[in-house]
């Protein structure tokens, strides 16, 4: 006789049926499963969720209740404290086992004490890994410290190996009625005013969908990865939301692209999977470092002398009209579309940062709002390496130069023309908000200054 006490799937940013190895405990315990979504934005250590990222949510969200109800099961939907509700739907449902995923933040601790509060209470709590390749504990140096350098970092996960196949899909969830809030209660899209028309015109959540971008990623554009640095040109996968709301797990795409390797495209295969391996690492650092968002991995940077830059300034870097063609292009395309091409994320943070000095962390709060796949560990981590203060940084005296980053990888100007449309009628209306030459020397002077106090 299969168990008749429900088992709760408990779901967080592994919005798929496939690869969920919580999922896949529940089915094969037997008995009903009740599938939760909890949006806990009030726990403690947990971090509100940017408007994008809420955009996305809701109709990925959708999508997985859909998928759900199709297999005969249905998704519930409950909001707050963690703790609370989880035990809450324990006890409304007599539930036997709760199993989820793995988090890798501040959110491992809320996860630890609820585990231990379940088996105390005599419920079944098992948690898995499910959402990055290698887990931050398995992967340190000889003397057992975290790397802080990528290569060493990567190069030891690929001696690791990656174990498991990817899990298949169960074929049916049995359900159990247990109460839901409405997902249109939540208030997740926005409304007055609704600035999301861009996201309805260029996202496609949901796991179908992430399992058809990799397809099309793998047979149309891995041949041209090496020409991923050109942001007028399409030659990246556009999976990063995806991977965010785990709609697709790292090791399903581990494994399609060495699927891929014999089709003549093994090095642009193992280029990307090395930029996997990247999110890996910023995971990795997050671990060991959760107030990434709030303090400089590297402490010798509480002493950069941030400038008192005007409100104004910072608001026309916001909204793309800084003057400067490339940095103007890259924020409109992301407030038009929640994304941008990554090498000019690098050259609009480095404009942000160095050309304006203005503390990494005001723009890593603006992409942490406007990004669709901004995420606890990629956000910080990335605007931190721009920076100069985080893990295997750039140094701090590269400053990325827009004009000269544009005639590089936009020699054309198609990405440039697709977002400032202004530039066909001649020459850019815009002059430029601050001298690319002399604040460049403004920031490598802010840098000696910190080193000489902190020296």
């Amino acid at each position: 006789m299969p168990n008749e006490r429900p088992s709760v799937v408990w779901l967080r940013d592994d919005l798929r049926l496939a690869d969920n190895p919580a999922l896949d405990a529940a089915v094969a315990r037997g008995g009903p499963v009740v599938v939760v979504y909890l949006l806990d934005e009030v726990s403690r250590g947990i971090r509100p969720l940017g408007g994008a990222v809420k955009w996305w949510l809701h109709h990925s969200l959708a999508s997985l209740g859909a998928d759900i109800a199709a297999r005969g099961g249905t998704l519930t939907l409950r909001r707050g404290d963690a703790a609370t509700e989880i035990a809450r739907i324990v006890a409304e449902t007599d539930a036997a086992a709760v199993f989820w995923n793995r988090r890798y933040g501040r959110a491992r601790d809320i996860d630890a004490a609820l585990k231990s509060s379940l088996r105390e209470a005599g419920v079944e709590a098992q948690s898995f890994r499910a959402n990055l390749l290698f887990e931050p504990w398995t992967v340190t140096t000889q003397e057992g410290n975290p790397y802080r350098v990528f290569t060493q970092f990567w190069k030891t996960c690929l001696e690791q190996g990656v174990a498991r196949d990817p899990l298949d899909a169960p074929d049916s969830i049995r359900p159990f009625d247990v109460r839901s809030d409405d997902l249109g209660d939540w208030g997740l899209l926005p409304t007055k005013p609704d600035w999301a028309g861009g996201l309805r015109e260029h996202c496609r959540p949901g796991e179908d969908n992430a399992h058809e971008r990799l397809e099309g990623f793998v047979d149309e554009v891995l041949e041209s990865y090496n020409r991923r640095d050109e942001p007028g040109f399409e030659a990246t996968s556009g999976l990063s939301p995806h991977l965010r709301f785990g709609e697709i797990s790292p090791l399903q795409i581990w494994h399609r692209l060495h699927g891929a390797l014999g089709a003549g495209a093994k090095a642009n295969a193992a280029g990307f999977l090395r930029e996997v391996g990247w999110r890996e690492f910023n995971w990795n650092i997050l671990y060991h470092f959760p107030e990434l968002h709030e303090r400089n991995y590297r402490s010798a940077f509480d002493a950069f002398p941030w400038a008192d830059t005007p409100e104004w300034e910072i608001d026309a870097w916001r909204h793309g009209t800084t003057g400067v063609p490339l940095v103007d292009a890259g924020m409109r395309e992301l407030w038009e579309t929640g994304t941008m091409h990554n090498r000019v994320r690098m050259v609009t943070a480095s404009f942000l940062i160095k050309n304006l000095l203005v503390d990494w962390r005001v723009g890593e709060a603006w992409f942490w709002d406007t990004l669709v796949d901004a995420d606890e560990a990629n956000n910080p981590a990335n605007w931190q390496w721009v920076a100069g203060s985080g893990a295997d940084a750039a140094p701090y005296f590269r400053v990325f130069n827009p004009v000269l980053q544009a005639q590089k990888f936009d020699k054309h100007g198609r990405y440039i023309r697709r977002w400032v449309p202004e530039l066909e009628a001649g020459e850019y209306p815009l002059e430029p908000i601050v001298d690319l030459a002399q604040s460049r020397r403004d920031a490598l002077a802010a840098y000696d200054t910190m080193k000489a106090s902190t020296s």
